[in-house]
């Protein structure tokens, strides 16, 4: 039996009226209509629509990290939703495809009536990189303060609230800091770990010293041992960790970091499962963006070459630039470097791995 009271009709519901009367070509108003601006027009309200249910659901998904615990039945909701999110991405990934149906002369046709507009000025765009993670001190000099300049009042006073708030990378290094189990009664997977790749990495320092087949090649291969010795004794050691913090090489906190890689390492685990699927989601989120960044600043050198965007811009050279800088979730890409092989971890003790056959949060509280 239907719930509601009244009737409800397709168009009305749909508000069609209003969402197919939104598509008003500009270039009316200085001659005849140059016929691709619909599309124009049509492909980036498309993407503002997404960007809304994207963030819908990254509201959601910040709320629930922003809570004090987060259990299983709220994480297995986080993964839904962050899959959720991925299956959009493709989709705006894809539909950078119908936009290069146009040609470069038939987009210039009505360019230069957009002036000053541009895709920069994408306030949802901006709120979902702020809202990720992403900061102005991190952002390229021309999105630290000229982005800022070309919006209006209420725009820029919105976007500089919300810069003030704590973001989702914020809420999911909390997160991850807090997560039980890396110390559990005798068990302190620190420990347990850097040993693990001490004898990894002497193992692997005695086949390069057996199997050398010159001087010079034993220096290099051994050379790449000690980096790797490095960046594992700077994983472990809280003081040489917080340089690298400051030094922007890495961003999670240290004990986060460590969760991570527990989690990874042993992610067939009950307990570990999900967080796992949260972390290679949130992993993949950050690649499709700079897919999709990518995409655009192709798309714009195609369409522009090197003249400078409609907002002032550099156009496809400040495209290329946030592509490479605006990632928030590279610590999940970079944890590689400290992985282990399965044949080379040590198995975990038996209390630990009962504890991780429930939940993190009775492991919590048993211990």
């Amino acid at each position: 039996m239907p719930k509601n009271a009244e009737a409800v009709y397709y168009s009305d519901y749909l508000k069609l009226d209003r969402l197919l009367d939104a598509q008003q070509p500009h270039s009316t108003k200085y001659g005849a209509e140059a016929h691709d601006e619909m599309l124009f027009i049509i492909v980036h309200q498309v993407y503002e629509l997404w960007f809304k249910q994207v963030l819908h659901e990254l509201r959601a998904i910040h709320q629930d990290f922003s809570k004090p615990q987060l259990d299983d039945k709220a994480l297995y909701l986080v993964a839904h939703r962050l899959r959720r999110v991925l299956t959009i991405q493709d989709l705006m990934n894809d539909q950078v495809a119908v936009i290069e149906t146009m040609t470069p002369q038939e987009f210039l046709e009505f360019r230069d009536y957009l002036v000053p507009a541009s895709g920069f000025q994408s306030i949802q765009f901006k709120e979902l990189e702020i809202r990720l993670g992403l900061t102005r001190a991190t952002r390229i000099a021309f999105d630290q303060q000229s982005f800022y300049n070309r919006l209006n009042d209420e725009d820029r006073n919105y976007l500089e609230q919300l810069e003030e708030q704590p973001t989702l990378f914020d809420r999911v290094d909390a997160w991850l800091a807090r997560m039980p189990l890396l110390e559990f009664k005798q068990f302190k997977f620190w420990d347990m770990y850097q040993q693990a790749v001490n004898d990894a990495l002497d193992h692997d320092e005695t086949i390069i010293r057996e199997n050398a087949v010159d001087a010079q090649q034993l220096e290099t291969e051994l050379a790449g041992i000690q980096t790797n010795r490095d960046n594992f004794a700077a994983l472990f050691d809280a003081e040489r960790y917080q340089s690298l913090r400051e030094g922007g090489a890495v961003k999670l906190s240290q004990r986060a970091m460590l969760s991570a890689l527990f989690i990874t390492q042993y992610r067939e685990e009950p307990a570990f499962n999900l967080a796992w699927q949260v972390i290679t989601s949130l992993a993949e989120m950050d690649e499709k963006l700079t897919i999709w960044r990518y995409k655009h600043a192709m798309m714009v050198q195609r369409m522009l070459g090197t003249k400078i965007g409609t907002g002032g811009s550099s156009g496809h050279d400040y495209l290329r630039r946030t592509t490479e800088q605006n990632r928030v979730f590279k610590d999940f890409f970079a944890m590689s470097t400290y992985l282990l092989p399965k044949s080379a971890l040590p198995a975990l003790p038996a209390e630990v791995r009962d504890a991780l056959g429930f939940s993190l949060e009775i492991a919590h509280r048993s211990v």
